[in-house]
């Protein structure tokens, strides 16, 4: 597909390289000509130095013939404009980032009117999946797959885990038959683990299985399932503000720390059931004043990255039972923190790069390609694929252990009409299920193309 992306900040350049790495045609529109000189050399794309809201500027674009138009610059106002002549000029699809909360309750109507076909938030996406983490505090990340009703799960294993030094074909079979352990990271090692693959302390494992199995997976081995009770935010800013607005209707008892006086008399406003302070949420001594050491969950919201990191550190050395969830800007720190063992880490412009993916898949999926959902795990090494599975492929009616499947390629879930299956060797794939894949190549377009000699 043709893409023209506007705005190369992070999650422009996140963009821009996912979806170039997946072989679509990419126009970047800046107006900083380092920022496109970078871009350029960096990746296999054309640059073009502007505005991107300028009609002729996007006719150097090739808008007439794109696809999708993507705006993300810093400007909302810009974003919809650009959408708009896009549209106009192009009658191609447009997504829209939108961050400002007073377009929250508007934006079916902007949506609608401007013909967008997507508007993402980041800080309201951010705070969706820190939400999704306090209601289920033993997972360290959540992704859904089947429309809900399948979940994608991380955890750590730790020493007093019954899976601790167990082979996975050793797992009881009261826990194996409920999920699939999908992505096991040790290290800075990835693995897609076979029968024989042993569970180390420390290991980060994600499973797949329904939300009742995931549940159940967890009880039986002894984990915290149900969500927590009180929360403490540090930043008061806009993700903080849709955070506490989704914990508040869950009752969730929030408190929200910021510097800024003003930023908290609108937050009071804002939010009357929450408690506001206005204070240095790094002083230690107002932290302990405020129930810190006591708490169940922390989330460091700051816009500095080090602050952040260190805050969620000291909570978890005085406070090791706490849920931590810690906000990171740059990506580069992963396996840096990854060694910290700090909860949940969430990473804004992945998580809106990612949702864009997403839609952009299954817009470029044609009659023989049937995406529906992809994520990218383990710093994009692994790729969670769901495809729904037409009549005609050859992986239908042919027991799992029968199927040629190429190396690296793991199902791990099918869902039969809405009830979700943990596959085995016997498990059976039919005409419309959808199916779940985790593999380490890249590429894969059609359920067809797990299969070896395609």
């Amino acid at each position: 597909m043709h893409i023209i992306i506007v705005g190369c900040g992070n999650v422009g350049q996140t963009l821009t390289q996912q979806l170039s790495k997946e072989g679509h045609n990419i126009t970047v529109i800046e107006e900083k000509s380092s920022v496109v000189q970078n871009v350029v050399n960096s990746y296999d794309v054309m640059g073009i130095v502007g505005n991107g809201a300028s009609y002729s500027i996007m006719k150097d674009a090739g808008i007439e013939k794109a696809d999708l138009m993507i705006a993300v610059t810093d400007s909302d106002e810009l974003n919809l404009l650009c959408c708009l002549i896009a549209k106009k000029a192009g009658n191609c699809h447009t997504i829209a980032r939108v961050r400002n909360p007073i377009y929250k309750k508007e934006i079916n109507f902007i949506k609608e009117e401007l013909g967008l076909s997507m508007v993402i938030n980041p800080e309201e996406a951010a705070a969706t999946e820190a939400e999704r983490l306090l209601k289920f505090p033993s997972a360290t990340k959540i992704e859904t797959f089947a429309r809900g009703k399948a979940e994608l799960v991380k955890m750590v294993i730790d020493e007093k885990s019954r899976l601790c030094d167990l082979a996975l074909k050793d797992i009881p079979s009261e826990l194996k038959k409920q999920v699939i352990v999908a992505v096991v990271s040790r290290g800075s090692e990835v693995y897609i683990p076979d029968g024989n693959f042993i569970l180390r302390n420390g290991d980060e494992v994600t499973i797949l299985g329904s939300g009742k199995n995931t549940l159940g997976f967890f009880k039986k081995l002894g984990l915290p399932t149900a969500k927590v009770h009180s929360t403490l935010i540090i930043g008061g800013g806009e993700t903080a503000y849709y955070l506490a607005k989704q914990l508040l209707n869950f009752g969730i008892k929030v408190t929200i720390f910021d510097k800024d006086p003003v930023r908290c008399k609108e937050l009071s406003e804002l939010l009357p059931q929450a408690l506001i302070i206005n204070g240095d949420g790094t002083d230690k001594d107002m932290l302990l004043e405020e129930g810190v050491t006591s708490v169940e969950s922390f989330v460091s919201l700051t816009n500095l990255d080090e602050e952040n990191i260190m805050l969620s550190m000291y909570v978890k050395s005085i406070n090791p039972k706490a849920k931590l969830i810690t906000k990171v800007h740059r990506v580069n720190y992963g396996d840096i923190i990854g060694s910290l063992g700090i909860g949940s880490i969430i990473y804004p412009k992945n998580i809106t790069a990612d949702r864009i993916v997403q839609f952009v898949r299954g817009m470029s999926a044609s009659a023989d390609s049937n995406i529906e959902t992809l994520y990218k795990l383990n710093d994009e090494r692994v790729e969670a694929l769901e495809f729904i599975v037409r009549a005609g492929s050859p992986v239908i009616g042919v027991p799992l252990a029968q199927l040629s499947l190429r190396k690296g390629i793991l199902i791990a879930c099918i869902s039969h009409y809405g009830e979700i299956i943990s596959p085995s060797g016997e498990s059976i794939i039919r005409a419309g299920d959808s199916v779940i894949v985790v593999t380490m190549l890249t590429g894969l377009k059609d359920i067809n193309d797990i299969l070896e000699n395609r």
